[in-house]
């Protein structure tokens, strides 16, 4: 198992948003040496929201070696051609590092802003992302954008339902799940279905990539900073139970939280992409020294 880190878009409190805080969020994934960098995407949200990609080309310069994924990019509110021009844009400059995770979204204030009706997502999705796809492997015969550096791999984002990895099977080159929407008995569960279905589709299920998203995370050995984050924090911002999210997310003792990724890893998880919760270098370097180091691989 590998890691990466969300970079900090969003506010959690009276944080702000900076580019310094993306530095810092990024140059300690880099020092502390991960694999990745993600970017998640909303126009509009429950609390003020940086632009992914934006934000995934700011830190571009201090990424190092570390791949850059959108986590996921709204390709059908985007639009593929212009998703498109920016992941390439974004690839020639970090030297050929781009994953463009895609997927329609969950949130219905973000169609309509768009004027785009909400059950109409996951038909939009489809033909999006097959244009985008056909584009960022020079297969489209029109537009061909320029410039590219080379084929950049599409991720669908799936919660782990039939129709869900069906569609990951026959439109995606991985699958990145999400932490707050499964457990680790879920996730194995889902690798074997999504097996049968590239089977079927004659793709060869082994080096099928995976990782797991949005893995909500706060290490602390103090229960009362523990139960406050999942109490004030998290549960108001998902909509669910505290106690349901702390089995699920990296909230807690460090020992914990290797457990639970260690879980994860016996599951098939590959790479696991840890949002802190604020305090980013701070998050980043704890998980570097206490949890990664104890999490069986």
């Amino acid at each position: 198992m590998r890691f990466g880190v969300h970079l900090p878009l969003m506010e959690f409190g009276s944080e702000g948003q900076s580019l310094a805080r993306l530095e810092h969020a990024a140059d300690a994934a880099r020092e502390c040496g991960f694999a990745g960098l993600a970017g998640n995407d909303h126009f509009v949200f429950a609390t003020p929201w940086l632009d992914g990609p934006t934000a995934l080309a700011a830190v571009v310069g201090r990424s190092g070696d570390m791949d850059l994924m959108t986590s996921i990019a709204l390709v059908s509110l985007r639009g593929a051609v212009p998703l498109a021009k920016t992941l390439q844009a974004l690839d020639v400059l970090s030297g050929g590092r781009v994953i463009a995770g895609v997927g329609p979204g969950s949130s219905a204030r973000d169609h309509e802003l768009l004027g785009v009706p909400f059950e109409e997502r996951w038909p939009r999705f489809e033909v999006a992302t097959a244009t985008l796809r056909a584009l960022l492997r020079d297969e489209a015969a029109e537009p061909r954008l320029a410039p590219r550096r080379g084929a950049i791999p599409v991720w669908i984002g799936s919660w782990g339902s039939d129709a869900g990895l069906r569609r990951v099977a026959r439109l995606a080159d991985g699958w990145l799940a999400s932490a707050y929407n499964t457990t680790p008995a879920e996730f194995a569960r889902g690798r074997e279905r999504l097996a049968r279905a590239l089977e079927a589709r004659n793709r060869e299920p082994a080096g099928f990539p995976n990782a797991l998203g949005t893995m909500w995370t706060w290490i602390t050995e103090d229960r009362r900073e523990e139960d406050r984050v999942l109490r004030d924090v998290l549960a108001p911002l998902l909509k669910r139970d505290p106690e349901t999210l702390r089995d699920q997310l990296c909230v807690g003792p460090a020992g914990r939280c290797a457990e639970l990724l260690s879980r994860y890893a016996e599951a098939g998880c590959e790479r696991v992409y840890l949002f802190a919760l604020g305090d980013e270098r701070r998050q980043v370097e704890l998980a570097a020294e206490r949890v990664v180091p104890a999490v069986a691989r």
